[in-house]
């Protein structure tokens, strides 16, 4: 009889380490899956450029250029380095596209989880020196998002790195007297090396920005 119930507790004691060793291979099998849906989808090229996005062939260095923070001191472009810069040509005065895509810009940073946040800037690069302070850009950015930040400097300058990224803007004259600032409507992607990356083309889409940046982030050999 004794036996017999040794028998038992060794058949009792199998189906229990049976049954735990499937509960840690299903545990497993779950994490890893949970584990992949958090990773970044890596996307082709051709499929950021249907998304939105343009990845250049090769990141171009950008020439290093003094221009003016939001906080009135010297900024260059060097700066950059270390985080992934979003970059936006416009002007405080700027009726429609300036407000619309700093919001969408905006929408788009909060998607982003926290580590990712923590290493991206938004960032608006002021074509209007002549009207846009320091103290008025940094008011302006920050009314979008806190943790936004305004460039600006010498017309020249702001022009000669503007040429570097692609982005045309001019001043133009209005009948009624005073100016405005045509320009690109692109946001520009810098790397953490300080290299021009790539540029989303408007109209801007936060799924689909979060989804080509989240990708290029992933397949950069930093």
């Amino acid at each position: 009889m004794e036996n017999q119930y040794s028998a038992i507790d060794k058949q009792k004691r199998g189906i229990r380490i049976t049954v735990i060793v499937l509960l840690v291979l299903i545990l497993a099998v779950l994490a890893g899956f949970i584990h992949k849906l958090g990773q970044p989808r890596i996307i082709t090229d051709e499929e950021l450029r249907i998304n939105g996005t343009v990845k250049l062939q090769r990141p171009r260095i950008i020439e290093d250029i003094q221009l003016l923070s939001d906080d009135s001191r010297d900024f260059y472009t060097k700066d950059f380095q270390g985080k992934w810069t979003l970059v936006f040509f416009g002007f405080t005065h700027c009726p429609d596209i300036c407000p619309t895509t700093l919001s969408t810009l905006n929408n788009f940073y909060k998607t982003l989880d926290e580590s990712t946040r923590a290493s991206t800037d938004v960032v608006l690069v002021s074509v209007d020196p002549s009207r846009d302070k320091p103290e008025l850009l940094g008011q302006y950015v920050r009314y979008f998002n806190s943790e936004f930040r305004g460039i600006t400097g010498d017309f020249f300058k702001l022009k000669k790195f503007a040429t570097q990224l692609n982005v045309p803007f001019n001043k133009v004259s209005l009948a009624e007297g005073g100016y405005t600032i045509d320009h690109g409507s692109q946001v520009v992607l810098i790397n953490p090396r300080g290299h021009y990356h790539a540029f989303f083309k408007a109209p801007l889409d936060p799924a689909k920005m979060k989804l080509t940046y989240r990708s290029i982030r992933a397949t950069f050999n930093g």
